[in-house]
């Protein structure tokens, strides 16, 4: 399968198990699971030729590792990022002291007044280092990396949640725990 398939059945998937399933007539179930024969057989009747070998190779080289597939190898769901409303069944666990969030500096002042949202999706995502934020933050534009002081957000009472890929979860993080990362590096 070569690069530009990949990415081409990564995005689609992204928009299919994230967003909008009903694209190719699927439903997911409560916790974002999809049979993955149908999955396949609806990509397929949707123009998009799709075989298990190719998807197993699409959920186990995504950089992001957005996609899990069950342990008998039956279902396959997105991570994290739904807009959809899916109980993905994290538990809360402490968060280290620091956390990062990578964003454009055209939306700081937003971000400084209102704090981070997770607006359309489930949560608010974070990074345990700067260079996963600031691969992230730079889809956006010009890089910034605001510090999130973690720890003393979950003393406070918010919880936190560590998705299979490793992005980290919370509802919000207000202002009074954001830091601009002054060099960004």
């Amino acid at each position: 399968m070569n690069n530009n398939k990949v990415i081409k059945h990564s995005k689609f998937l992204s928009l299919i198990l994230r967003h909008k399933p009903e694209t190719i007539g699927i439903d997911l179930d409560e916790n974002g699971w999809i049979d993955i024969d149908l999955l396949i057989k609806k990509m397929n009747g949707n123009g998009r030729q799709l075989n298990r070998e190719d998807l197993y190779f699409i959920v186990e080289n995504n950089s992001k590792k957005r996609f899990a597939i069950d342990e008998v190898n039956n279902k396959i769901r997105a991570n994290q990022g739904h807009s959809l409303d899916i109980n993905l069944g994290f538990e809360p666990i402490q968060p280290p002291e620091i956390l990062y969030h990578g964003t454009a500096t055209r939306f700081v002042d937003s971000i400084m007044k209102t704090g981070l949202e997770k607006r359309d999706r489930h949560h608010v995502h974070l990074s345990a280092d700067k260079s996963t934020a600031a691969n992230v933050g730079q889809r956006h534009g010009k890089l910034i990396i605001l510090e999130v002081r973690a720890m003393e957000m979950f003393e406070k009472g918010f919880q936190f949640f560590k998705s299979e890929n490793g992005v980290w979860l919370t509802d919000k993080v207000p202002t009074l725990y954001l830091n601009k990362n002054k060099n960004n590096d």
